[in-house]
């Protein structure tokens, strides 16, 4: 319990630091442009970045974070030995003025001790794939590239049509672009609905199975239990399979009705009859320390002896929990048979009781697809459209436009676009810390999966980056702000807009992407739009080598650490 507290409390820094060697990216281009000075901007950026808080609902980020590495090597010391190393690599960077990735510290200081950890396992066939996630860390790679190249073309576009003489062409193309960016963000909306609900009925984790079994089943055809074991999880697949395709087309028709709505009619319909057994099991148990249990059983014989046996036994509490979900027997009669198969022991005996007396399966399904509601963000990118084509009108049709007035009308644009910049500054990177305690609260057992994070979670991570922003970061401001290339208002505008659209765009993903590139690349973008010999290509080489050798020499600081702590902890 001790190195779980620190480890939170290390995170919590961490978030706090990532909030200052950050900052810059929010604010560097309204700095620059003398929009803000540079304590208001901190301010404007720490507190939307806090606004995030309330935007972002699923935490797609975060659990792909926490998902980095597969659950069976995430320890303890392997968080510790993470963040650690992530740390460290933050605070060289930050000295030296370079604006290197907070997020991608962090995932290769987990993948690099958790790769260290797995090494140390006596009798372990080492194979990369079985310890980290290859589509995480792929496209987390990828978009080292991709993020920039991304935030170059959107910026290069809102700056040409920005400067675009005809102004009801240029309010055209906003319309346009805006109304396809909502049918965008809807399918994301929409896709991310449909991943949920097949979550939740398991179906990602049945699939796993059926191809992990196949994989054993093909090196030992003879084995008659692992045989057994893939018939009984392509049955329950099957079952899964088939409750998600009654659902789908309420969610496919999400915008006509709602959440609770496609949960009541689940609920009414029997559809989450089979699921609610399966899910009050998992709650029951979970209440009984089976958690605790399962994150002892990798380094313990003892308990791993006792978590095999539980695990099996456990299932059984399927029986009397179907029961009482029926209202055939009360909270007492189900604690008592659960008692029979496997004790429960008597601290967690009201625990247990509460499990039971508070499980809602309608209100746990309904939570479960309003997580990927993003209506307010596409509101937010309606809106945000109005007030530019509202503030274009008044100054170039209702006031005489002169230089100074157009300067002006991009001074009062440049803070909306930093606070849209921000927004998706705290949603993305102060999630990548709620995968990082959400990852350590389940390797300590405190918590069966990601959904189960608790609320205080999200609340401190925001709050940390918030407070880390109002800490600033100028050293990285100078090179963001003046040494990639010389930002007026209206790139600054087109800057932080495309570096703003990049982070919601990746954040419906799920990507863990740096919005340090992002913003690079944006203002990349703005510059290349007036020549390419406008981009100081010199600084921009150097921060390249910065971003590609982030990910490995975190990992390879987080194996050497991990090794360390391992020696002290024994």
């Amino acid at each position: 319990m001790t190195l779980l507290i620190i480890i939170i409390a290390l995170a919590l820094i961490f978030d706090y630091i990532n909030g200052f060697h950050d900052a810059a990216n929010s604010i560097a281009t309204v700095v620059s442009t003398k929009v803000l000075t540079p304590f208001q901007a901190v301010l404007w950026a720490a507190l939307f970045n806090t606004v995030a808080f309330w935007i972002f609902k699923d935490h797609a980020v975060a659990n792909s974070i926490s998902k980095t590495v597969y659950k069976e090597f995430i320890t303890l010391p392997v968080i510790f030995s993470g963040l650690l190393a992530a740390i460290f690599w933050n605070l060289l960077t930050w000295w030296y003025g370079i604006p290197s990735s907070s997020s991608h510290t962090l995932i290769g200081g987990f993948a690099g001790a958790a790769i260290a950890h797995a090494l140390s396992i006596k009798g372990i066939h080492f194979s990369w794939a079985k310890i980290v996630d290859a589509d995480t860390i792929i496209k987390t790679i990828l978009f080292i590239f991709l993020a920039p190249i991304i935030g170059i073309i959107i910026s290069m576009f809102i700056t040409i049509v920005t400067i675009m003489r005809n102004i009801w062409y240029r309010i055209a193309i906003i319309v346009v672009t805006t109304l396809l960016t909502a049918f965008l963000f809807d399918y994301f909306e929409n896709s991310k609905m449909n991943e949920n609900a097949e979550k939740f009925y398991g179906i990602d984790k049945y699939k796993k199975e059926v191809s992990t079994l196949r994989s054993e089943l093909a090196e030992n055809k003879a084995d008659t239990i692992l045989l057994k074991k893939l018939t009984l999880t392509e049955e329950k697949l099957t079952k899964a399979t088939a409750s998600f395709n009654l659902v789908h087309p309420l969610i496919e028709n999400f915008d006509n009705t709602s959440a609770n709505y496609i949960a009541k009619v689940a609920k009414d319909s029997g559809w989450l009859d089979q699921i609610a057994v399966s899910k009050l099991k998992d709650a029951v148990r979970n209440a009984n320390d089976f958690l605790v249990l399962e994150a002892k059983a990798p380094e313990n014989d003892s308990a791993k002896k006792e978590y095999d046996i539980a695990k099996v036994i456990t299932e059984e509490y399927k029986a009397p929990v179907k029961l009482f979900l029926a209202g055939t027997i009360s909270v007492d009669s189900t604690v008592l048979l659960i008692n029979q198969i496997y004790p429960i022991q008597p601290k967690n005996i009201d625990k247990v009781k509460a499990k039971l007396t508070n499980f809602n399966i309608e209100k746990t399904f309904s939570d479960e697809i309003d997580k990927a509601d993003n209506t307010m963000i596409v509101n937010g990118i309606f809106g945000t459209a109005l007030i530019f084509i509202l503030i274009y009108l008044y100054v170039e049709k209702i006031k005489t436009p002169t230089a100074l007035t157009v300067g002006n009308m991009f001074k009062k644009l440049q803070l909306f676009s930093s606070a849209a910049f921000s927004i998706g500054h705290g949603g993305n990177d102060a999630q990548k810390v709620m995968g990082i305690i959400g990852a350590a609260l389940i390797a300590s057992g405190s918590i069966q999966d990601f959904a189960s994070l608790p609320s205080w979670v999200p609340v401190a991570c925001y709050l940390a980056i918030g407070l880390g922003t109002m800490s600033g970061g100028w050293k990285i401001v100078k090179t963001m702000g003046s040494k990639i290339t010389k930002v007026t208002p209206l790139e600054g505008v087109a800057a932080e807009t495309a570096g703003a659209f990049t982070l919601f765009f990746t954040g419906q993903m799920g990507i863990p992407v740096s919005t340090t590139h992002t913003i690079t690349g944006s203002i990349i973008g703005v510059g290349a739009t007036k020549r390419l010999s406008a981009v100081r290509w010199g600084v921009t080489t150097n921060l390249l080598w910065a971003w590609i050798l982030t990910i490995p020499v975190s990992a390879v600081l987080a194996a050497i650490t991990y090794f360390i702590v391992k020696y002290f902890l024994g």
